[in-house]
């Protein structure tokens, strides 16, 4: 694992906080502990899980978060989860669904940096991926959409009843997932639980330039229905998803990485896809509170058919559209100096909505 970069500033309260960001190093399925710092005056320390430092006659704490592996079953299936505690009482919960060909322990500082502010972070890798993979048959063995949908579901309410506000966020194919959740009547009941939506990159169509052909499309969905289970090798170039080399080179080496859907799973994906994009998926009326953002230079899925659905909600008051300039797909792993950037605007948006009054402050002072 590589340093941690922390700056000492002081606010206009007069508190001594600390605004920091991180860059790991070699992360193949993540770091689980920050060992070291480095304060702008030089000085090394090094933390476990707290930290007192003194500057000024003033002596600052400072919490490192935690994380819990486990697992969570239904039915016969038994899925990797993961979470990331802060080291207090939380402000806030936050639920994600990773996206294809993807897991939880590849999205670098974003789920130790909520944490740390104070935002318990749960997530899982979904059925078919990453380490609820348990022999290779199962590989991208998702189930149709109403399986994919009932797991996280499923996980979701685990976390509730909850103390604190729950929020969903996803990114590309799980930010489909998770707008294919807000969109089921089914779960109508389960909306005014879920405080706020976030989708990053989400699939809700291809980039120009991308797209499949029709027939393709067209008899790949036929071939789901006859031979649902059959294995088909869908490689994303890593080369489009991040612009931090270091990224590229630790996609290719990562093992969980296997490339690999079901007919059944990839047909799913993709009636997903055309009916957010279609405008056939409506929104259920308790979603309340949205935030989207994306790189105008995605190559795995579209910027502007993001805006256009965003544009078309105008049932929901609450929502914010990000437009991250220049960026690629994976907002939390593209260059390492921006990605400080993507996570303080998450946290910012979700402590806002915790009744956290600092993040407030922070988001108005914006505007």
């Amino acid at each position: 694992m590589g340093p941690v970069d922390f700056t000492w500033h002081r606010q206009t309260s007069g508190r001594l906080e600390l605004d920091y960001s991180t860059e790991y190093l070699g992360i193949g399925r993540g770091p689980s502990k920050v060992t070291h710092y480095n304060t702008s005056s030089s000085r090394n320390a090094t933390i476990t899980n707290r930290l007192s430092y003194t500057t000024s006659s003033k002596e600052i704490l400072f919490t490192m978060p935690s994380d819990v592996e486990g697992t969570h079953q239904i039915g016969d299936q038994i899925l990797f989860t993961k979470t990331w505690l802060p080291d207090g009482p939380p402000k806030a919960k936050l639920i994600f669904i990773h996206g294809f060909n993807d897991h939880v322990d590849r999205y670098y500082e974003l789920f130790p940096t909520l944490a740390a502010r104070g935002i318990e972070t749960h997530g899982f890798d979904q059925r078919g991926w990453g380490r609820s993979v348990h022999k290779p048959s199962e590989r991208g063995l998702t189930g149709p959409t109403p399986l994919v949908i009932s797991d996280i579901v499923s996980f979701i309410r685990k976390q509730l009843p909850s103390p604190v506000p729950v929020f969903l966020m996803g990114h590309s194919m799980g930010g489909g997932e998770v707008l294919t959740l807000a969109s089921d009547p089914k779960y109508a009941d389960l909306m005014p639980s879920i405080r706020g939506w976030l989708l990053e990159s989400p699939f809700i169509a291809f980039p120009k330039g991308f797209e499949p052909n029709a027939m393709t499309v067209f008899f790949g969905k036929l071939a789901g229905k006859l031979l649902p289970h059959m294995h088909r090798v869908s490689p994303l170039p890593p080369e489009n998803l991040t612009r931090d080399p270091e990224v590229v080179k630790s996609i290719k080496e990562d093992e969980l990485l296997h490339d690999t859907g079901t007919l059944e799973g990839l047909s799913g994906l993709l009636e997903r896809t055309a009916s957010l994009n279609e405008g056939k998926a409506k929104l259920n009326k308790d979603v309340k509170s949205i935030w989207l953002g994306h790189g105008t230079n995605d190559m795995g899925t579209s910027y502007e058919a993001s805006k256009k659905w965003f544009q078309e909600q105008t049932q929901v008051e609450d929502k914010e559209f990000k437009t991250y300039e220049g960026w690629y797909h994976q907002l939390h792993a593209d260059l390492p100096e921006d990605r400080p950037v993507f996570a303080k605007d998450i946290g910012d948006w979700i402590l806002a909505r915790s009744g956290n009054e600092e993040a407030r402050v922070n988001i108005d002072s914006k505007l």
